[in-house]
This record gives structure tokens, sequence and C-alpha cells, in this order.
């Protein structure tokens, strides 16, 4: 069978956070790509980063446009026992343009600032292969057809969807003195996410030849049910005897008795025969057992007919086209302190958004998406904080630490994961925290060079992570350089790259018990971008 062909780029489920907790973005400048750690800036990419910093600038007009471009692969390793298209399943996402666009005006105690970005998704993936959350139904139902001789399945499956949550942030900071200064503000988060797909064209593998699988099983639907009634005419016609006084007699003495003839006799014993019964016992059996043994095989195939008929439906082609749409807001604050000009110590947080995305459909075929529902999709609170050293001509560092706020958010139930026919729910053990360092070396007053280390810390628990979407802990560096091409403008170029560990997960199948998966992912970045400022 040939191999399947899907585009998945189901954002809401694989919920790409390039940098950042597990829903957030937080690479928006090339500021940070080059060191990773900007918590405490006083430049203009402070408006995402230190709000409460940006009173530290000129007074005048700033701005500042910066763009990245992101590459992230994706591995999913399974060791399911039934035999998938692969056990080797690789996404790639590729985003030429990531941008984020800041504009602060400063004068004396005020400093006004705006800026844009997208603070979640933003991405697709494309999994050439598939996944084997999508395979694994389609091969169970292979398994549990064995004993019509279906050995193999193939189908076509697309599925297309691009997310973004934008973030469109206002805010304003007071210097209360010349060491002190806040923010207050937010950030608007208007959301939207589409999908597009379908699953179609299911074909079964049977006996050497290749069938349409719902015609395949519909067929075969309607020869068990047709097994049924005949087994139910049978019992009927037993009971006509058992009613007449005929219930101990076997078939022998019923013909002989003139109850039957002995082509009823023979279709009988023909009907028993093909029950898997032997001749020998049906010799011995009276009319009695033998209704019962109708009644019990009619009841039992006109079951398994049901169950044939449900499976048709199941192959049958679906279709997905729906949007999900969305507001939220985040208040923000941020208190900045500068004992001196050499050091800096900041502080931010985000309050948890409250988001909540309802359906517009079209299509639904497949029943994820109905038309009017609404999904809770909240956005983790944050606390941010750095410190940054200026006290050298020659050198800048800075140190920032975040705390992403996950346990106090609902990532819904793990589609992989059932007790009792009952879905799991992800359920988070700690807060992803991050931690990360970055130096800049000044090399002359307008070229600077700079790299940074950074590790995020996951705490998902087992029950949380499938192929749909997971989460990796990570190890990632970056490194740069600025350009001050006038005293107005600037230039920033940055590169990073991530290294996540791999997670292996066990999952249990009723039909083929325990077995792992495990989820990898590498993740790099390009970033430019140019600030300029009128004083």
């Amino acid at each position: 069978m040939k191999k399947l062909t899907l585009l998945v780029a189901l954002v809401m489920l694989l919920q790409m956070a390039f940098a950042g907790g597990l829903l957030t973005n937080y690479n928006h400048s090339a500021q940070y790509i080059r060191m990773l750690s900007r918590n405490a800036s006083i430049d203009i990419d402070g408006v995402f980063y230190n709000p409460a910093g940006l009173i530290k600038m000129e007074d005048g007009w700033h701005f500042a446009f910066y763009s990245q471009s992101v590459f992230q692969t994706r591995e999913v390793t399974t060791a399911y026992p039934l035999e998938l298209t692969s056990t080797y399943y690789e996404g790639e996402t590729f985003i030429p343009i990531y941008p984020d666009v800041y504009a602060v005006y400063k004068k004396n105690k005020w400093a006004f600032s705006l800026g844009i970005g997208p603070v979640a998704g933003g991405g697709t993936s494309e999994f050439s292969q598939g996944i084997p959350s999508l395979e694994i139904g389609y091969a169970s139902a292979v398994y549990g057809l064995s004993g019509l001789g279906v050995t193999g399945y193939d189908l076509d499956m697309a599925f297309d969807a691009a997310s973004t949550f934008w973030g469109i942030q206002l805010g304003a900071t007071y210097a209360i003195d010349d060491k002190f200064s806040v923010y207050g503000g937010a950030r608007l988060m208007p959301s939207s996410t589409v999908y597009q797909g379908y699953i179609k064209n299911v074909q079964l593998e049977a006996n050497g030849e290749t069938y349409n699988a719902s015609d395949f099983l519909t067929s075969y639907a309607g020869t068990v049910s047709d097994l049924a009634d005949g087994a139910f005419n049978a019992a009927d016609n037993m009971q006509l005897i058992v009613a007449a006084g005929g219930s101990s007699y076997s078939l022998a003495q019923l013909e002989y008795a003139g109850f039957i003839s002995s082509t009823d006799r023979a279709q009988l014993e023909g009907g028993l025969l093909a029950l898997g019964v032997s001749q020998t016992y049906i010799d011995n059996m009276t009319a009695s057992q033998i209704q019962e043994t109708y009644t019990a095989a009619g009841s039992e195939l006109e079951t398994t007919a049901q169950t044939l008929e449900v499976a048709s439906e199941g192959m049958e082609d679906r279709e997905v086209d729906a949007k999900q749409k969305g507001f939220g807001i985040t208040p923000i604050i941020g208190f900045n302190y500068s004992p001196n000009n050499d050091w800096n110590f900041a502080m931010k947080y985000e309050f948890k958004t409250k988001l909540t995305l309802e359906n517009e459909t079209k299509v639904d075929d497949i029943g994820l998406f109905p038309d009017g529902e609404k999904k809770v999709n909240d956005v983790p609170a944050i606390f941010a904080a750095g410190v940054g050293y200026r006290g050298l001509d020659w050198l800048e560092v800075q140190l920032s630490y975040n705390m992403y706020f996950d346990k106090d958010v609902d990532y819904g139930y793990n589609i992989r994961y059932s007790t009792n026919g009952e879905l799991v729910h992800r359920d988070i053990d700690n807060n992803y925290w991050e931690l990360s360092l970055g130096l800049q070396f000044n090399l002359s007053e307008k070229l600077a060079i700079s790299v940074g280390g950074h590790r995020a810390k996951t705490g998902v628990s087992p029950e949380f992570q499938s192929d749909f979407s997971y989460s990796n802990s990570s190890h990632t560096i970056g490194g740069g350089i600025m350009w001050k091409i006038t005293d107005k403008l600037t230039f920033d170029f940055g590169c990073s790259n991530s290294f996540y560990e791999d997670d292996t997960v066990e999952f249990a199948d009723s039909n083929v018990g325990n077995y792992n998966e495990t989820y990898g992912k590498k993740t790099f970045m390009l970033a430019t971008g140019l600030s300029y400022s009128i004083f």
C-alpha cells in the first residue's frame, strides 16, 4: 500500500511556541535572537521585554521593525505494534516572515508605547508521512477485520490550517524618580484559526484485491444481516415445533415423526455446521437446544452486521471547513529600578488572558468543530525578571528569568489517553520556566557582537504528551551583531539554534497492549531588524 500524504497544520493542537512556554511566543526582536536575554532591556524592544525601562530612552520618537524566519523540525518515533505506514514521522515548519513592530514616544517622565506581533501560533507544520494518531484508527480497524481477509489499507488525507494570536500592546511608562519607573498597559489579542481538509478514498486490501472500504463493509454487513435473518427464521420454525410438543426430539426423531422433511433436516444441519457445531453434537441436540442455538446466533450476527455498518460509515469520505475566532485582553504591569548607570533591575507580570474561541463551521464531517461551539483557550500568566549590567564600555550583560503559570490553565484532554473509556486530562506537574544569559561585546561605538545561552524546562505530565501536541525541555544558543549605521538608525541581526531533549511516553492500547512513542524537536531562527529614532 502507498504511504499516506498528509499536510497537518493543526496549530491549536500542535501549539507551536517557538521560544517561550507551552503556548506563548517569546521571540519578539532581533536583539532577543542574538542575545536570548532581554528582560532588562532599555532599548526599543523593551516595549515587549521591559516596558517600564522605556523611560531610559532619549526624548523623542522611536520606531522598530523586526522580522524572523523560523525553521522547525518535529520528530515522532512510534513503536505501535500493528503495521503503520511508518515508524518515524517528521514534520517541517517554515515561517519566512514573523514580524514585530514597535513605536515609542518619550517625553520627560512619560513614555507611551505600542507593540504589534504574534504572541502565539503563527505557523504551520507539514508532515509528509502523517502522524501516528491519524493512522492508528485505521490500522486497528484492519486488525479487527482480519477475519474478513483484510490485510491492509490506504487513504488520501489532507489538513491545512493557519493560526495566529496577534498581540496589540498599548501602555504608558512613568518615572517616579531618577531610579524607579512603573508601567501599566494591556495587550489586545484578536485570535483566528482556520482548518480545511479531508479524509477520502479509504480502501481496504482483502484476498489480494483492493476495495472501497465503505462499499466493502456495507456489502459484508448485508451478507451477515441476511445470515442473521436466516438464523432467526430457523429459530422461529423450531419454536413452532417446540410448541407442538417436539421440544425433546432430535432432528432424526423429528423427521421420523413427520415434524420436518429430509430437506428441512439437511438445511438445519447445514446451518448448524456453518455456525461451528460438530455433526456429533448436532445428532444429539434436542429441538429446544437447536432453537436456542439459532436464536443466539441470530442475535450475534445481527450485532456483527450493525458493527460493520458503523465501521462502514467510519470509512466514508469526510471533510472539514471551519474557522475559530476569539478575542482576549492581557493586563500588564512592569517595574524598573536603576540604582546607577551601571545596573538595571526589571520585573514584568502579564496576567492570565481569558480567551474563548468560537467555531464558525461550514463542514465538519469528523465532529471536531461543531458550529457555534465555544472552547476555552486561555493564555497563561507570565512573570519575567531581568538584571542588566553596563559598567564596562566594552561589555553589556543581561540575565533573564521567566515563569509561565501553566498550572492555572486548562489544556483540555489527551485524545491518545483514556481510562475506562474516559479521556485523560492533560495535566501540568510544574510550571514552565526559562533562564538565560546574554553578553554583548562592544567592538566600537557603532559595532557590537553578542552571544547568549538559554535553558527552558517544561513541567508537563506524561498524560499531556501526544503526537498532536507535546512539550520538550531545551537548550538554545544564539549570536549576532548590532550595527549603528547612524546615530538614529540601527541594524540588528541574530541567529539561534534550539536543541530539545527527547521525551518518551508509554501508551496503552486495548488491542495491542502498552507501547512507547518518542517526541523530539529542533528549531533554528534568523532575525533582522531596523530601529530608527527622531530626537
